[in-house]
């Protein structure tokens, strides 16, 4: 009984601390960070409207082409991102919110006026030659990733009480990072098109989306959350998360992983082998980082998912093995589709464990009809009869 008692005190704060299950009000009007947030989509907005507005007409073909094709771009990424936000299941809205940002206000209220700035700085300071090679590297991983984590920050002011720990700031992060990358993907269509004085624009559009679509695995989404998973790590909002070391070398990491990216004709020097070898070394490096962060990132999370499914472990509802997969890492889960002899079985009993996680956390710990129909399902599928 004083287990049973213990682990719902602990399912009880983990719910608390987590903050899962909470809504996400966006429209805040006391709310100093919805101002601002929504000062910098407009602002986004507006400067969309003056960036393509006066040649619309004449490259509407690429433009065309360039928002369908990134648009269907979109969609792998987006399973992708859902299968990660299996621990914080943060709300559609407050990660919409997230991708907007990204795309308005961090590509085209804040990054675009303020590269073009710079790149004009560093052209007179170091030369022509010099900025080919080193401005794009020296500009953006700065100007754009903090004009994305900025975005997080927003986020944090407008949902407090779920946005708290560094798995957090990866999902957030990721969201926020294809949003600049789409939108700035759908620039780079309109800018070849004018290159091109408009001929040739669906080959154009073709072209940019495969080149632009293959680095995009290892651009922007990648980069913003890593560097929002170490600026969660920073803040520490979670209690015993906190470690401003490892947030810091995080966040470094990330920008300079934008660097490599954008002056990798800089670090090749002209050397043709190391120009093909480099693109493919940076992308493993930062391929690595990135899961070491979402291992780390994700270490609270699966602790609290643990204590979330404790006492339904203690009432037999789920069993040790399926409580080890469903809070653990890869080998956990790869240990318990051996266990069950079968692929399918052992992702259905993980999803339906995470489902009653979810409706646990949406009740704040009480007993729903929800909560009742998952907790039902997920005994059906263990073929556990009541």
């Amino acid at each position: 009984m004083t287990t049973t008692t213990e682990a719902r005190t602990a399912q009880l704060a983990a719910i608390e601390e987590s903050g899962w299950g909470r809504s996400f009000q966006f429209v805040q009007p006391r709310n100093l960070a919805f101002w601002v947030y929504l000062l910098g989509v407009g602002g986004g907005a507006l400067g969309i409207v003056r960036y393509f507005g006066p040649g619309a007409h004449f490259y509407s073909p690429a433009l065309t082409g360039g928002v369908l094709l990134f648009g269907l771009y979109l969609v792998p990424w987006l399973l992708l991102l859902r299968h990660q936000n299996r621990y914080t299941a943060q709300p559609a809205s407050l990660l919409a919110a997230a991708f907007f940002w990204g795309g308005l206000a961090a590509t085209f209220w804040i990054a675009l006026p303020a590269n073009t700035a710079l790149l004009e700085i560093w052209t007179k300071l170091g030369g022509t030659a010099f900025a080919a090679d080193w401005a794009a590297g020296l500009t953006a991983p700065i100007n754009e990733e903090f004009a994305k984590a900025l975005g997080l920050v927003l986020l944090i002011g407008l949902a407090s009480r779920l946005v708290r720990g560094a798995y957090d700031g990866f999902i957030i992060g990721a969201f926020t990072g294809l949003g600049f990358q789409v939108f700035e993907d759908v620039l780079y269509v309109h800018n070849g098109a004018a290159q091109t004085f408009g001929t040739g624009q669906i080959v154009t559009s073709l072209q940019i989306f495969l080149v632009r679509g293959v680095a995009g695995i290892v651009s922007h989404a990648l980069f913003s959350a890593i560097f929002c998973a170490g600026l969660m790590w920073v803040l520490g909002r979670t209690p015993g998360e906190r470690n401003v070391p490892r947030g810091v070398l995080t966040m470094l990491a990330a920008m300079v992983f934008h660097f490599a990216w954008d002056d990798m004709a800089g670090l090749s020097g002209g050397i043709g082998a190391l120009a093909v070898v480099l693109p493919f070394l940076i992308a493993l490096v930062e391929l690595v980082t990135l899961f070491y962060v979402l291992r780390h990132a994700a270490r609270q999370e699966r602790v609290w998912i643990r204590q979330l499914l404790r006492p339904e472990a203690d009432a037999g509802v789920i069993d040790p093995a399926l409580l080890d997969a469903v809070s653990g890492l890869r080998k956990d889960r790869k240990a318990f589709r051996k266990l069950v002899h079968s692929r399918r079985r052992s992702r259905h009993l993980l999803d339906a464990a995470a489902d009653l996680a979810r409706e646990l956390a949406r009740a704040q710990g009480l007993e729903t009809n929800e909560v009742a129909h998952a907790r039902a399902e997920l005994l059906r599928l263990r073929g556990v009869v009541r």
